[in-house]
């Protein structure tokens, strides 16, 4: 059984990694962003909308305001920048037509894949070296490192609104 203090550097340790894997993420954001010639904010929100419609939740504009930490009228001014360029549509898909939902253009999507495809197939080939059960328990670690990091930014929020 380690000592105490062998278990508290490695928490460190996979901390730490888990932070430079962070920043390594927001890095590959801001090459997009030159890559495709855009400033970081709308690459980082066009990259919340993919992300979304991926994963079969697309946003609303007040959704993305949220996730990007903007306020609905500098989102609004982003989105405008993004539908200018080509790369965002807003439409109404609800029953409810006042409901906007934000959706990529087929071109973005195919020069964020082309972007990102490389890397993925590198990723992809680094998690082949591990077991199913290996990556069921980092998805296990890292959802619950999300769930707690989400549950104190929300706590933090609250209280600096409340101040």
């Amino acid at each position: 059984m380690p000592d105490h203090d062998e278990a508290d550097q490695q928490r460190d340790r996979t901390v730490q990694a888990l932070r430079a894997f962070a920043s390594a993420q927001n890095e590959m954001s801001r090459l997009f962003a030159s890559d495709r010639q855009m400033h970081t904010t709308d690459a980082a929100a066009l990259l919340h909308i993919l992300d979304a419609e991926h994963e079969g939740r697309p946003l609303s504009p007040a959704r993305l305001a949220e996730r990007i930490a903007l306020t609905t009228g500098a989102t609004s001014a982003l989105l405008n920048r993004l539908e200018e360029a080509g790369h965002v549509q807003r439409t109404r898909e609800q029953s409810d037509r006042r409901v906007v939902t934000l959706r990529t253009t087929p071109e973005i999507e195919a020069a964020a894949d082309a972007f990102y495809d490389p890397l993925t197939v590198q990723l992809g080939a680094v998690l082949d070296d591990y077991t199913d059960a290996d990556l069921q328990l980092v998805e296990g670690l890292v959802t619950r490192l999300q769930t707690t990091m989400r549950s104190y930014m929300d706590s933090v929020g609250r209280t600096t609104a409340a101040e």
